[in-house]
């Protein structure tokens, strides 16, 4: 009696379970289908990564209306299909490549150059009372000035050659790459550094321990500006007096009134800008890999 009782006891707990389970495997089921519901497809857009391509697809889309609908000229806003014709051509006689070749180089030096100059006199000025009193507000004098007013000196002082180019570049640079440096040395947390204190470090040990890292994010923040900034400065400089570069191209092909040129040029700026600020966003990844914040970015 007491076997057929255990039989059937067991009987009944793996029927018991097996009836569980199909409770769970449709629970696991209705769940699904309740995440991908509207308000689970919106989560999904919101995290996913696919969603930052979405606004430049909607600014085609848009753009392939206006033409298309709504009977923009041709010679003001081409198709973006003549774009990518004129786009193609660039490449086929190989324009593109040497004018971004140059274009790339002297916004590199210039970065170069106007990082390097923003960051020392950013640390001479944050770290020290004379240097906060002699270079602080001389800088803030300078960056007011509008810096395309100043191509025309810098001409003058430098040539017609790359070095008025680079030097543009690298005046407009600094100003980003000073302001957020800056900011960041004069707002470290003073406990870090009284911590660092007890722990036996001296001023060298502070700067380059406590002092500059805790000013990281906000330099970072800064050489994201200044990227932007060098690459709308550098339309500006190849404007004028060059006879190669992007900037140069875009001339030429307004005085031939070639908008799709134009447009192409414009779409390489921003696909340009958009690698830059790519590229520092994986630099502050790397670097910043020890703050939560950036660790899931």
């Amino acid at each position: 009696m007491s076997a057929v009782s255990t039989g059937f006891e067991v009987v009944v707990g793996s029927a018991g379970t097996h009836q569980h389970g199909g409770e769970s495997a449709t629970t696991s089921r209705s769940s699904r289908r309740l995440r991908r519901g509207p308000a689970g497809l919106w989560r999904w857009a919101i995290h996913s990564r696919w969603t930052y391509f979405a606004g430049p697809l909607l600014l085609l889309v848009f753009w392939q209306f206006a033409v298309s609908v709504l009977n923009v000229p041709a010679n003001q806003v081409p198709s973006p299909t003549n774009v990518a014709k004129a786009l193609r051509e660039l490449i086929g006689n190989g324009q593109l490549e040497t004018a971004l070749a140059v274009s790339v180089r002297r916004v590199g030096l210039g970065m170069l150059l106007g990082v390097a100059v923003g960051s020392v006199l950013a640390t001479l000025s944050g770290l020290t009372q004379l240097g906060e009193q002699l270079i602080d507000s001389v800088m803030h004098m300078f960056r007011t000035m509008p810096v395309l007013a100043l191509l025309p000196l810098f001409v003058v002082w430098f040539g017609i050659g790359e070095e008025a180019k680079v030097v543009v570049i690298a005046w407009a640079v600094t100003f980003p790459i000073y302001i957020n440096l800056f900011a960041g040395i004069k707002s470290v947390d003073p406990k870090l550094i009284e911590a660092g204190q007890v722990l036996g470090l001296k001023r060298l040990g502070l700067i380059r321990q406590v002092i500059l890292p805790g000013a990281l994010p906000q330099f970072l923040t800064g050489l994201r500006l200044a990227m932007g900034v060098s690459w709308l400065v550098l339309v500006a400089a190849e404007e004028v007096n060059a006879t190669s570069g992007l900037g140069y191209l875009i001339t030429t092909a307004q005085s031939l009134m070639q908008t799709d040129v134009i447009f192409a040029a414009l779409i390489v700026y921003s696909l340009l800008g958009i690698s830059s600020d790519i590229l520092v966003r994986l630099i502050e990844r790397w670097a910043l890999a020890w703050r939560s914040s950036y660790v899931n970015r």
